[in-house]
This record gives C-alpha cells, structure tokens and sequence, in this order.
C-alpha cells in the first residue's frame, strides 16, 4: 500500500498561499505544521473478493528475467507481456521526449541569449506564466519531486499546464541573463512527461487506451517519476550514469534493481537523442549543440599529472567547498524566508519581486565589465580575438582594438558559456585575479537573491559558477607551488561547492567525470566531494532539506531520532485520540457520520471472529478484516451500492458494480452526496472493498523501529494491535499516520523527550 500525505502542501515558490485546511488524523497531535486542502491521490491495494484489481502493480507478481519459467496465477501471459512491454516503452519515450525539449530549450537560449536588452521583458513573461497559471512550474521542482518519492503528492505538479510553463518559463529565465540554470527545470520536465505518459496524458483528457490499466497504480506512477528525474539530469549534463545515480542518491526513496536498469535506458535514450543534434548541428548554427558536444570541460588534449603534494591544495579545496556551501545554504534559507513574506502579499508583488531583480542583474552584468582593466589579445591562439557579436570569447566590449576585457568574457555570455570559459585549461593568464574576484562576488550575490522569484529557475548552473570561480582563484594563488592546471581547479571548486550545498558524492562524481572525460580525475574528485560533504554536514542541512522545510512537507528521514528508540508506538497511539473503526456490514448512517464529522483517509475494519471452537475464542470475539480507504467509501455511497438486509454480498455482485477503473479513481468529494432518511437505514459490506493485508505492528515496538518501516515500505497507514490479544478487547489500539511520526510532533506530546534528543528537530 503506498504511502500518500493527509494534506497535501500546494507551494507556489514559497508564496504561502496554500489554501489550508486542517486535517486532525494527519495532526493529532494538535500542531498545525502543514495546512493544506485534503486530496486523495493514492491508490493503494483494493481488494474485490479474492482477486485483486488492475490497480495494484504487476511488478508484485513477476519477474521479468524468468518470464516464460512460472506460471503467473490470475494473470494471463499476455498481460504480462503487455505490462512489460509498455514499462520499456514507456522509459524510451521518457528518454525521447526529454532529450527533445533539452534540445529545443537550448536552442531557445542560445538564440535568445544575445539580444540581453530584452532581459526584463522576458523575465516578465517567465514570471507572469508561473504567477497565473502553473505556480507551481516556479523553482526548480526537485523538493517536491523528492517528497513525491518519499510519498507526499503536491497537487497539480506533474500536470501538462505545468510542463508547458516550465518549458516557456526557463527558456525566458535563463535567456534574460539571470542568475538560473535549466538544470533543475529539466529534471522537473522530465517527471511532467514521465507522469503524463503513465496516466495518459492531462487530467480533463486522458486517453482511455485499455494498456494502461496496468499503471493506473502509485507503484508504477513513482517509478516512472524516477525515470524522468534521472532523463532530466542526463539531458542537462549529458550524464547518462550520473543521471541514474542522481535518481539513486538524492531523489529516491525506493529503489530495486528493475528500476535501475529502466533509468539507465531512459538516460542512454537521451544521450542518443543529444548526440544525434549535435550531429545535426555540427554547422554551428544551432548554438550550444554545434560548439560543445557532450563535453563541458573537454580535457582529451591535455595531460593532467598531480603529485602527493597536490593533496594539500585539493584538502583545501573540498574544506572551502564544505564552509562556503553550509553558508550559502544559511544566507539562502534566510533570503527564502524574506521573500516568502514579499509572495505572500500577492501576485503584483511577486512580479515586481522578479522583475526588480532581472533589473538588478541586467544593471551588474553591463556595469561592472567597465571595473576590469583591459588585456592585450594573445597573438598565439587561433580563436578570434576580440569579438563582439553574440559568439565568441574575448569580448571587446569598451576595450581598443586588440585588446579584450576579461570580466565582460565572463558576464556577457550565456552561462553555459561562462563555464566553458573559467573551465578552460592552459590558460593561466586569460582572466585577472581582480575580474575572478568580481565574477565570484557578483554571483554570489545573485545565486542568493535570485534564487526563489517566481520563475523557473535551477541551483546547479549558479553553484557551479560561483565554485568554479574561486577555484580556479585559488589555483592562480598557488602558482608554481602545484602542478594542477587553473582550469581543474576550477572544476574542483564546482564540485566541492556543490557537495558543500547539496551534500551528494557519488552522483556529484560521476557527472564531473563525464563532463571531463578523463578517468585521472577521479581520485582527487573524490577526495574534494568527501571533505565538502563532511564540512558542510557539521553545520546544517543539505539545501533541498532547508526547501522541503520551509514549504513545510513533512518528509521522513531514512535515520529516526535516537531519543525515539526509548518510545513505544502503544504509548505514541495513547496520544492520539480513540481510533474509528467500522463494522464489516456496517449501516449507511454510521458511515456518513463518520465521513462528516472526520477527515481521516482510511478506517479499520473490524468483524466478528470465524474461527474453530477449538481455538479457544468466546462467542463475541472480534478480528481485525482489515483497513478500508475513505475514497471507496464515498464511492459506495455514490453508486448507493446499499443492502436492505444486514448481510454478506458475492463476487459477482461487488465486480458488477465496481469496475477496476473507478476504484483507481483518487475522487473522495463527500460534500455532493445526498442520502435520504430511508437509505440512512440501509447497510453496506465492506468486506469486498477493504485490504485484508494492511502493515501491523505489535504496540511494544519502538518508534524508531516503525519510523523505518513506515518509510521504506512506503506506508500510509500503520495499524498498531494490541500485545496482548485478550476476549472482549480490541484487536487493533491506533493507527499511526506520516504526522505522528514527525519528530517536531513527537516532542510536543512528550516534552520530556527533549532533553534527550540529539539535535534539534525541524
């Protein structure tokens, strides 16, 4: 059964303008964390008399390497070959679509990009589509794709409006010069195609093609989602591995090996279809794709030699990588906060918000070039030298003839550009040590102010800016002292940056080792992502950690609190209050008032015990049948699917009235059911409608035991039954929810614990 939130969180970029209601089952604790409207979007396992419907996952029951070996029970070999034919199908479009819409965004940018008069108009545009129609396209969408993964469902963030905005929205943003990457933005396209593809396709036009009954299920739906994610890396750094370690290491909560290999098909699809336009636009006509081919930082013409006393330098590195990463992630957060509070007096001043800071950046990037001295062209290099029109390096700028300014080189580019440039090796003297200190000045500041308007909007490329610059700085400060060319220090500086901020390793490896096609990099890559990571742990949390918190998604850890193993999930349900339960024929008025005067999403079934005498049971005794979701509930009382007589239905009759489709239907709309007095007196089975195999636990288990369990399994509901089955007592004492395990919840119903805990929870 897979896991899905109560209430679920629709941020609009930090705006605050979630529309909030509160949910006393997500929040029995009575702290009002996260208020949100109540959707149903999961579908968990629906049982209809002993079979199971088309909305639980196939991939239960096969396996794909031993097809034609096992007989598969109540599936047909035909059903199988379908499911396993539209699950590849459906990692090659994945992988199809997304390398196309990479490429038409690049070249979007790369056309764009020169006439940088136009920059706040196309931020105008940018933030407007975000603003009115998809807020949910703002940022860069990675968060909430990472609480997906973990089972919280952000309402209207895979929809087509979405992927259509996210797709206008970068091309403006990052064509207006401003401090963004499409990075981030393409991992979220990436999911919008993937989920659209599953469900097939918009919510209001869904095709009704019979096939994709077998994905109508969350099992399904999250393993596509991780597919687009990792086509999203892939197409942004052409990393297809990177992309796969990515989806491993930072987004997924659940992983098993037939996922792996799906994400590894969707990627290579993506590197093929990149290759093949670069092929195409080998004339140099379509921007980026002509010049720079899969390599950003292309090494094979150079020999990198480091010795053991290099390792002081690269040491260094990866501490001023970690320090100056838990520091943007702390000036970030507090920016993020400020801006929240700017959002959420409107959509007015969320635009002006954004068009006040593309104004900023147009005034930085065409000012300061004037700051930088001139610099004589090298006569010895074969690119032309100095240029002014939208290609080339070297820019003239207000420099005489042969001469160049180093800092506009920088600036007024694109910033793919600019990372080819302070990427570039042999160049030692090409960029002044006073131009490299505004450049990483500059960008600092604006990764801080920029990040967090109303536009699409990605923290790779900004990041990357700012690690390369100081790297490649402190490889001018070492001089001879070191054999590393200026250039792979600057590379090492993006990384140490990046694993300071996001706090990822081997996926952060892997993509720098794709990027520069050089395997001897590899160990003092490694070394700097280590050190980063360990530094910038010590002081807080990753970034996408600070945004899932102030967005205020409850997302579970993979490691419970210490202080959690010295509580136990009976005493934890004691807090809450008495668990509702139903009757497995139970009357029509007791559901309706349950349905009306709570908003809990799924209800314990209990029935009278059907077991031998000899087992020793009285008469009277109760069993637990099961877990019943609200949304079926709502459906019977639809269909007026009613007995007159206190009873237990057929198979038939249950198949006849609820067809597989309409169970996977996530509508739980209770307020437009009319039910008149006669009907209120009528009963309902809900055997055939209720999960007979919900996850328990015994009431003596700890937290920390259930919070693992909860998590990895990907539960929704956990059912805590009593140590003790005694005659005449319940058998199921309370039902823990994702709120009731959240440490911050936890704390406040035992005070005592604070004392105890390690660190202070969010």
């Amino acid at each position: 059964m897979e896991e899905d939130l109560h209430q679920i969180v629709n941020s609009c970029n930090y705006n605050g303008e979630e529309e909030e209601q509160g949910d006393p089952e997500s929040n029995t604790l009575n702290q009002p964390l996260v208020k949100a409207n109540r959707t149903l979007s999961s579908t968990p396992l629906a049982l209809v008399g002993t079979k199971v419907s088309h909305i639980e996952s196939l991939d239960y029951e096969i396996n794909e390497n031993d097809l034609f070996k096992h007989d598969w029970r109540k599936r047909s070999k035909t059903q199988v070959l379908q499911y396993i034919f539209l699950k590849w199908t459906f990692a090659c479009l994945i992988g199809l679509f997304t390398g196309l819409i990479a490429t038409l965004i690049n070249l979007a940018v790369e056309n764009i990009a020169g006439y940088k008069l136009l920059a706040v108009g196309l931020t105008l545009v940018a933030t407007v589509l975000c603003v009115c129609f998809a807020p949910t396209a703002a940022g860069p969408g990675i968060p909430e794709i990472k609480a997906y993964l973990n089972g919280i469902d952000t309402p209207n963030m895979f929809g087509a409006t979405t992927m259509i905005v996210k797709i206008i929205g970068s091309i403006g943003a990052v064509a207006a010069g401003l401090d963004l990457g499409k990075e981030g933005p393409l991992v979220h396209i990436g999911t919008c195609i993937a989920s659209l593809l599953g469900q097939g396709g918009p919510d209001n036009h869904r095709l009704k093609w019979r096939w994709l009954r077998y994905f109508n299920n969350d099992r399904d739906r999250r393993d596509l989602i991780t597919c687009g994610s990792a086509a999203g890396v892939c197409a942004a750094f052409r990393s297809p591995v990177g992309g796969v370690l990515f989806a491993l290491e930072e987004v997924a909560t659940w992983w098993r090996s037939a996922l792996l290999w799906r994400t590894f098909f969707s990627t290579a699809v993506v590197v093929v279809v990149l290759r093949a336009f670069i092929e195409i636009c080998n004339s140099g006509k379509c921007g980026l794709f002509g010049r720079g081919g899969l390599i950003m930082f292309d090494v094979s013409h150079v020999t990198y030699t480091y010795h053991a006393t290099d390792i002081i330098p690269v040491m260094l590195i990866g501490v001023i990588g970690g320090v100056l990463g838990s520091l943007y992630n702390h000036f970030l957060h507090k920016v993020l906060r400020l801006y929240n509070l700017i959002n959420q007096k409107g959509k007015i001043h969320k635009v002006l918000l954004a068009l006040t800071v593309s104004l900023f950046t147009s005034v930085c990037l065409y000012g300061l070039p004037f700051l930088a001295k001139c610099t004589p062209c090298d006569p010895s290099i074969e690119e032309k030298c100095p240029t002014n029109g939208r290609s080339g390096n070297f820019k003239q700028f207000h420099c005489p003839k042969g001469y160049y300014s180093d800092l506009a080189t920088l600036l007024l580019t694109t910033n793919d550009d600019a990372v080819r440039n302070i990427f570039s090796s042999n160049t030692p003297n090409e960029f002044s040590m006073g131009s490299l200190w505004i450049f990483f000045v500059l960008y600092c500041i604006l990764g801080l102010f920029t990040f967090g308007i109303a536009t699409p909007s990605g923290l790779f490329l900004p990041i990357i800016l700012m690690g390369s610059a100081y790297g490649r700085m402190l490889g001018g400060l070492m001089g001879s002292y070191t054999s590393i060319d200026q250039g792979l220090y600057a590379v090492l500086g993006a990384a140490s940056l990046m694993a300071g901020s996001m706090r990822m390793t081997v996926s952060l490896c892997v993509i720098f080792l794709e990027l520069t096609n050089n395997l001897l990099l590899l160990p003092i890559t490694m070394i700097v992502l280590l050190i980063a990571k360990t530094v910038g742990d010590s002081f807080n949390p990753s970034i996408y950690d600070i945004i899932l918190h102030l967005k205020g998604l409850p997302f579970l850890e993979a490691n419970p609190e210490p202080w959690m193993r010295n509580l136990s999930v009976g005493e934890l349900g004691d807090a809450k209050p008495p668990v509702v339960t139903l009757q497995g024929v139970e009357k029509v008025a007791k559901i309706v008032d349950v349905l009306r005067n709570t908003t809990h999403n799924a209800f314990p079934v209990l029935d009278e015990a059907e077991v031998p005498p000899q087992v020793g049971l009285g008469t009277g005794d109760i069993e637990l049948h099961g877990l019943i979701l609200r949304a079926h509930l709502v459906k019977v009382l639809k269909k007026r699917w009613f007995l007159t007589e206190k009873r237990r239905t057929e198979e038939w009759e249950v198949r006849e009235k609820f067809p597989w489709d309409e169970l996977a239907e996530r509508e739980d709309n209770f307020d437009d059911v009319a039910i008149t007095s006669s009907e209120m007196q009528m009963y309902v089975d809900l055997h055939p409608l209720t999960n007979t195999t919900p996850y328990t636990v015994m009431e003596n288990m700890s937290v920390a035991k259930a919070l693992v369990l909860f998590r990895q399994v990907g539960l929704r509901h956990l059912l805590i039954v009593p140590r003790i089955q005694a005659s005449g007592r319940s058998p199921v004492v309370g039902i823990l929810t994702r709120q009731d395990l959240r440490a911050y919840n936890i704390l406040q119903a035992f005070p005592h614990l604070e004392k105890s805990k390690g660190r202070k929870a969010h």
